[in-house]
Parts: C-alpha cells; sequence; structure tokens
C-alpha cells in the first residue's frame, strides 16, 4: 500500500513537471497597445519562467507593474535594439508585437513600408540569439512579414518551416463570436477552420465546416463571410483613427502562445491554424489548421472538401497570396542589401 501511494505520488509529480516546465517567452513589442495587454494576458499562462518584454521606448515601469501580479515567474525589461538579442536570448517563443497599426484608408503595402524593418531585425536577431525559438508574429500585415521573416531566416542559415508562424487566430476568433452570437450559442461551442491569408478576401472561413453546422442560404454565408474579412476594418473605422484591433488581438495572440506552450510542453491534439511556409496549395506561405508539437508544426491538416463558393473564393485569393510573398521576399533582400552596405544599421521603426 505505502509503495503503490509512493508510486502514484511518483506519478502525480512527474505529470507536473511535464506542466510546469519552465519556459522563456519574449514578447518583442511589449510597450504597444497590442503588447501591454497581450504581456498581461501571458501572465496566465502555466510555466512561464521568464516573460522578457521588449520595446523600442523604455519598457521598465511595465515591466515592474506585471511583476506584481501574483504569479510565478519573473518578468524582465529590455529598451532599445541594442538590448533586442538581449530580449530574445534563449526564449522557447518570440511573439512580435512590434510595429505601426494600420490607419483608416491605410494601403497593406504602405503599412509593409513602416513595419517590414520590424520583421528583419527581429529575425536577425533570433538567429543570432535563439535560433530554435517558436517565432511568432502578430506585426502586420502578415502576408508579407513572414516571407520576408522568412527569407532572412534563410539568409542566417537558420530557417525551420516549423517554427514560424504568423498569428492568424483573430480570424478565428472573429469567426467563432459571429458565429455563436448568430446561432445563439456560446463560441467556445463553435468550430471552424479559417484558411487562407490575414487581409481581406485572402481570409477564408470554411463554414461549410463548421460545428456544429451553419444552416443558412448562401447570400448569409457570403455577408457573414464578408464581415469575417473587413471585421479588422469595422474596428479601425470605429476607433476614427485612433488605432486599430489591439485587445481582441491581444487575446487571440495569447490563446496562440499558450497553444504553442502547452505542445512544447507534450500536450497532444492540439490544433490552431496559423499563416506558414506551406505545401498545401501554390502559394508559398498559407494559413491553416495546424498539429502542434513540441518543435513547432508536427502536422498540416489537409484541406476538406470546400463548397463551391469556397473553392472560387480560394481561387480568388491564392494570387494575391503569391504575389505577397514575392513582395516580402524583395523587401528582405534589398532591405539586407542595404544593410550590407551602409555602417550604420537602421532602428526598429
Amino acid at each position: 500500500m505505502i509503495l503503490l501511494t509512493s508510486l502514484k505520488s511518483q506519478t502525480k509529480l512527474a505529470a507536473w513537471r511535464v506542466v510546469v516546465r519552465t519556459l522563456k517567452v519574449a514578447v518583442v513589442g511589449a510597450g504597444g497597445g497590442i503588447g501591454q495587454p497581450l504581456s498581461l494576458l501571458l501572465r496566465r499562462c502555466p510555466g512561464i519562467d521568464e516573460l522578457a518584454l521588449h520595446d523600442i521606448t523604455d519598457i521598465k515601469g511595465i515591466a515592474a507593474d506585471l511583476s506584481h501580479v501574483s504569479q510565478t515567474g519573473k518578468v524582465v525589461g529590455f529598451t532599445g535594439e541594442q538590448e533586442l538579442e538581449t530580449a530574445v536570448s534563449g526564449a522557447d517563443v518570440v511573439v512580435v508585437a512590434a510595429g505601426m497599426p494600420r490607419l483608416p484608408g491605410m494601403q497593406r503595402d504602405h503599412l509593409m513600408a513602416a513595419n517590414g524593418n520590424v520583421a528583419v531585425k527581429v529575425a536577425t536577431a533570433v538567429s543570432n540569439a535563439s535560433p530554435r525559438a517558436l517565432l511568432s508574429f502578430i506585426t502586420n500585415p502578415v502576408n508579407m512579414i513572414v516571407p520576408t521573416a522568412a527569407e532572412v531566416l534563410k539568409a542566417h542559415g537558420t530557417f525551420d518551416p516549423r517554427r514560424l508562424f504568423g498569428i492568424t487566430t483573430l480570424d478565428v476568433v472573429r469567426s467563432k463570436k459571429f458565429i455563436g452570437d448568430s446561432m445563439n450559442i456560446s463560441p467556445d461551442e463553435v468550430k471552424i477552420p479559417v484558411i487562407g491569408g490575414h487581409a481581406g478576401i485572402t481570409i477564408l472561413p470554411l463554414i461549410s465546416q463548421c460545428q456544429p453546422r451553419y444552416r443558412c442560404d448562401p447570400q448569409e454565408i457570403h455577408k457573414l463571410t464578408h464581415r469575417i474579412q473587413e471585421a479588422g476594418t469595422e474596428v479601425v473605422n470605429a476607433k476614427a483613427g485612433k488605432g486599430s484591433a489591439t485587445l481582441s488581438m491581444a487575446f487571440a495572440g495569447a490563446t496562440f502562445v499558450d497553444s504553442l506552450l502547452r505542445a512544447i510542453g507534450g500536450q497532444e491534439d492540439l490544433v490552431e491554424c496559423a499563416f506558414v511556409a506551406s505545401e498545401l496549395t501554390d502559394a508559398p506561405f498559407f494559413a491553416s489548421p495546424l498539429q502542434l508539437g513540441k518543435d513547432g508544426i508536427k502536422g498540416y491538416v489537409p484541406l476538406p472538401q470546400l463548397s463551391d463558393y469556397e473553392k472560387e473564393a480560394l481561387e480568388k485569393l491564392l494570387p494575391i497570396l503569391r504575389q505577397n510573398a514575392d513582395e516580402g521576399v524583395r523587401f528582405a533582400r534589398t532591405f539586407l542589401k542595404g544593410q550590407s552596405e551602409s555602417p550604420v544599421p537602421a532602428a526598429l521603426p
């Protein structure tokens, strides 16, 4: 009996050790409208031994504030480009929320001009200081930022397609919320994959695959799809030029990072949608449901049978994703070439 009790205690202890394996998470852009609530939500994730906060402006006050939250683990602040590598050094997960938010009327290529160097700088720092980190970008435009980061990682010889993500979880969160409200059920009861990209018509919620089944006429499906695709613009307009979707994005980002941490800890059967290097279509980067594991992507869930409307929408979005990928690669190569020719590196925006 004593031996049995001892074995049970050892089993519980072993399971507890798996759950609370100490991890380091770095948040780049932690002082911004997304970064602050994201960092707060991450304080609730079990197993984070160190939460490293980085921003171009002084982050020490925010780090001190979050360090008082009654959760295990320490919070450390890092400021400026010179401390970026230190911030991400040894990180298991690096989540990037830095950059300019989208303003009313701003096109994605204009946003890329403002935020592209964030991808270059962070990917370079991760290559140098934590090449095995799971690198996840919130920074928009995700459709271009992720290919840019991939090209930089390739230039440094550290690219691993399993470890680079564009966080598109907000598209899933919105789909679950809008469908849940329409069906008068909890959004938590809704399961729906969202594929494609993370801007406009490249966002494709597969309503035909929704569980429980969403029963409505084609016109309603078109209307709902359009609302999900333009939900970001809905928030930008509602904020009247004073910001974009920050709080809901922080919620979505924390949800995705929590799944990464659980996968690193050994939890099985974790599936999340994200924008990644992919061979599911002829677009080199594509958002789809992914099986997560200890090393990032464990497997790619095959695309299901699509409705005629979804097939048509997919054909329309693929050329855009291919173009976005080409633009991201060109941006990276141009930036890296200019950086090698200039003795003074450009600063993060």
